[in-house]
């Protein structure tokens, strides 16, 4: 018997975008069925941990909260907990030797089967699993969409699961089986419910989103790209990740023809050698690489690059790890998440020999971050008295006064629309119509007046100035 009486409902998300959006899904799927969401899992009936397997610290993120979700179960015994994501479907119920607490395990690819697995948890008194891999469109989330006028001023939309490079360290074929592409009717129509919803951003998303090809007519990603553009009320278009290898020239020009496409792509290149490339199975070098990001720019002179890296690969020597510094100071990087390499279970390279020694692979990550910090708070400065486009996410955390967007450029600029002094001095209409200036999903032209590591800060330019709309950072 399904279960439709008011119940709470906590989603712990570890790991990336995708989890994030299946997160969302599930909150929508579950709304249905009478569940409410709660800020913390004390207080929630059902707990679902959405879980990633990526890197070896985020795995232990997962158990630890179990332990602690373990403690409340003893507590609160009717409560419930859910766990999915790429742990889920790594480990399966193997889970429930470390976690006795749980009581349903889904799979990447199942997780429209939990609504139905809650109903015989809770029905049979036994826990439940489903880790099949679903195919074709059925590998994706059917969720209700969101009411209108109750989205966010953002949001993720996933296209595409799994992958089929199986690069040596990545477990994600594994985890989230082989390449499969949304429909691209489904996607359109998904984002245009999210728009009515009064979300003014997307960001599409897939292990390897160049690799996208949904639809009988073989619909490819700039194709895709060019319809999404197309959507009335959408105002930016975002999307990652990409594999450098399946980087198309029409991707690349798209950046320079179609109006709502940001100016930002994050291109993961992992490392500056040749010798680790090879041996991590990404199937280009660094002159491939290098070659991608002059096209980049030739099309788009003002695009934001951004990557990732993996510092102690397998085998890594210093000289190795000197080319990948030497390829950062030829891009020139917006910005890059970095890593030291972990073994994942499943992964070639966790078969590999020549392990590198954890305190080298630390220095390096270091010598790393270092370099680029310096390098994006130059990118920063320059921007220092330029005049940019800022998409409103809403209030910035710190305080109430100041507002938060990115760029069309993918850069975090926080505003305040007024002295704090004349703020407190207003009354609540004139506070209530400045707040309405700035929500969420508006555009505002900001002015930026320092810039630091992260982000930038500055104020809106006065709502009767005129001028060019610029696209910068």
């Amino acid at each position: 018997m399904p279960m439709t009486d008011s119940r709470t409902l906590y989603i712990h998300t570890i790991g990336c975008q995708m989890n994030v959006y299946d997160g969302e899904q599930i909150e929508r799927m579950l709304a249905g069925r009478g569940y409410r969401p709660v800020a913390g899992p004390e207080s929630a009936d059902l707990v679902v941990v959405n879980t990633c397997a990526i890197r070896e610290k985020a795995e232990q993120k997962v158990f630890s909260f179990l332990g602690r979700l373990a403690r409340l179960k003893r507590e609160r015994p009717g409560m419930m907990v859910a766990v999915g994501g790429c742990v889920a479907q790594q480990e399966g119920e193997k889970i429930r030797k470390r976690a006795p607490c749980v009581d349903v395990i889904f799979g990447t690819r199942s997780i429209n089967a939990l609504p139905g697995l809650l109903d015989a948890a809770e029905v049979t008194g036994r826990p439940q699993a489903e880790l099949a891999m679903s195919p074709g469109e059925a590998a994706f989330v059917t969720a209700r969409p969101p009411e209108a006028g109750a989205g966010p001023a953002s949001a993720f939309v996933t296209i595409m699961q799994g992958c089929d490079n199986f690069c040596a360290y990545c477990v994600v074929p594994r985890v989230r089986g082989r390449e499969v592409s949304k429909p691209p009717e489904s996607t359109l129509a998904e984002i245009e419910n999210l728009v009515a919803a009064g979300v003014r951003e997307v960001t599409l998303l897939g292990q390897n989103v160049n690799a996208y090809c949904g639809g009988a007519g073989g619909c490819d990603f700039p194709e895709l790209l060019a319809r999404v553009n197309a959507v009335e009320g959408l105002r930016r278009i975002r999307f990652t990740t990409s594999h450098p290898k399946d980087l198309s020239e029409g991707l690349m020009a798209a950046f320079g023809r179609l109006d709502k496409l940001c100016h930002h792509i994050h291109l993961p290149v992992q490392s500056g050698s040749d010798a680790v490339l090879a041996r991590m199975n990404r199937k280009y070098s660094r002159q491939i690489y290098m070659d991608r990001v002059a096209a980049l720019r030739d099309h788009c002179p003002d695009i934001a690059i951004t990557s990732d890296f993996i510092v102690g690969f397998p085998g890594e020597s210093e000289a190795d790890f000197e080319q990948t510094l030497s390829l950062m100071d030829a891009v020139r990087f917006d910005g890059v998440f970095a890593f030291n390499y972990s073994d994942r279970p499943g992964a070639p390279a966790a078969r590999f020999r020549n392990k590198v020694d954890p305190a080298a692979s630390s220095r390096r990550l270091e010598r790393l971050l270092n370099f680029q910090k310096t390098v994006t708070t130059e990118k920063h400065a320059a921007m220092v008295g330029k005049v940019v486009e800022v998409l409103v996410d809403g209030p910035a955390r710190k305080s109430a006064p100041q507002f938060t967007g990115r760029t069309f450029g993918n850069a975090i600029v926080n505003f305040t629309p007024e002295p704090a002094d004349r703020m407190d001095q207003m009354d609540l209409m004139d506070r209530t119509d400045l707040m309405d200036q700035f929500r969420p999903g508006r555009r505002v032209r900001v002015l930026i007046e320092a810039a630091f590591a992260h982000s930038l800060r500055g104020k809106p330019e006065p709502r009767e100035a005129k001028g060019e709309k610029s696209h910068a950072a």
